[in-house]
């Protein structure tokens, strides 16, 4: 019975990853796919690179169209390609 409370306190502490992009397809039913662009410093040469990767994010209500900033959250597998959700638009 302790360990059980144990791991859903652990499970509870749990950081997740928010990332900031740009909705660039709303396609799909119940799913956008959000550009995330970073500005990162290359390990050996020292030079700045701008990186884009895109994530497919859920998106329930289908709220979100094409151009929109929003923020996306990791969360629980949902699909394959699916492991993150839109929390909301991105403040100004």
């Amino acid at each position: 019975m302790e360990t059980k409370n144990k791991k859903t306190i652990e499970t509870s502490n749990i950081t997740r990853k928010q990332l900031q992009g740009t909705v660039v397809s709303d396609k799909m039913m119940k799913t956008v796919t959000v550009l995330v662009n970073r500005f990162v410093k290359h390990p050996k040469y020292g030079k700045f690179m701008n990186i884009s990767k895109k994530y497919k994010a859920h998106d329930e209500a289908g709220a979100y169209k094409e151009g929109d900033k929003v923020v996306i959250e990791e969360c629980r597998p949902i699909s394959k390609d699916k492991t993150f959700k839109v929390i909301g638009k991105q403040s100004a």
